[in-house]
């Protein structure tokens, strides 16, 4: 490890990505250096909140609420049961389906029906945020572990602070903070990429953690942090709480 990258490798050995001898080597680095032990500190933190957004547990009521639906549901013959051909009717009074249980046999499929169609729906949604959950791990990940990865730091009031990540390889850049005050209703953090003079949206955040910064990095010279109205504005409305230069 030359000495132009001794800093860079914080990113993969917060996610444990650096060969044993690369790792040995960066640790003897960290003794040595407190920006970097910070830094790590910061993104293995990060690393574990990902780690735990990404499971998602029923709800607690889900399992009581689908028995005491089934108490009410008259078993039905396996003759007729839902998606099974009905049997067709026969001579004699024996191949008389009486009305009513007809009725309890067609009220009970519709009524088991609706608690799968139910219990489907609440899985696909618990995994359908697991994927975008792991989805937002893995691309953090790519960043933070790029070869070319290089940090700033900012601090604001309260004992604010805030980490971008960039890498020009990538073409993006991830956003870490902790300590952010809450904020009121209808109000929101907005990032922003300083480019060519300008302010371009680059993601909405209320609560501490990290997240990949909206658009491509490109020519960004900065990175700065505005408090918004909900849903962000096209250009800052208040003076930016924390600005970073990004590293060329």
């Amino acid at each position: 490890m030359n000495e132009e990258h001794l800093h860079a490798p914080s990113g993969a050995y917060a996610l444990d990505a650096l060969p044993d001898d690369e790792r040995d080597e960066f640790e003897r680095h960290l003794r040595d250096c407190p920006a970097c032990a910070q830094e790590v500190r910061e993104l293995s933190a990060t690393a574990a909140r990902l780690g735990s957004a990404v499971a998602s547990a029923p709800p607690a009521a889900l399992k009581e609420q689908v028995l005491s639906r089934i108490s009410t549901v008259r078993q039905l013959p396996p003759t007729f049961l839902p998606g099974v051909s009905a049997p067709q009717p026969t001579s004699g009074r024996m191949g008389r389906l009486p009305r009513l249980v007809l009725a309890a046999c067609v009220a009970a499929a519709t009524a088991f029906g609706g608690v799968a169609v139910w219990q489907h729906q609440e899985a696909w949604q618990a995994e359908e945020q697991a994927q975008r959950a792991e989805q937002r791990a893995a691309d953090m990940a790519r960043v933070l572990v790029a070869p070319d990865a290089r940090t700033v730091t900012a601090s604001g009031k309260g004992g604010a602070k805030a980490t971008v990540v960039v890498s020009r390889e990538e073409n993006s850049a991830v956003f870490l903070a902790s300590g952010l005050p809450e904020l009121p209703s209808g109000k929101t953090y907005q990032l922003w990429f300083a480019d060519g003079g300008k302010m371009r949206p680059a993601g909405l955040t209320r609560t501490d953690g990290g997240l990949v910064m909206e658009g491509d990095v490109d020519g960004a010279s900065g990175v700065g942090v505005t408090v918004e109205p909900a849903g962000g504005s096209p250009q800052p409305t208040s003076t930016p709480l924390m600005l970073m230069t990004l590293p060329a």
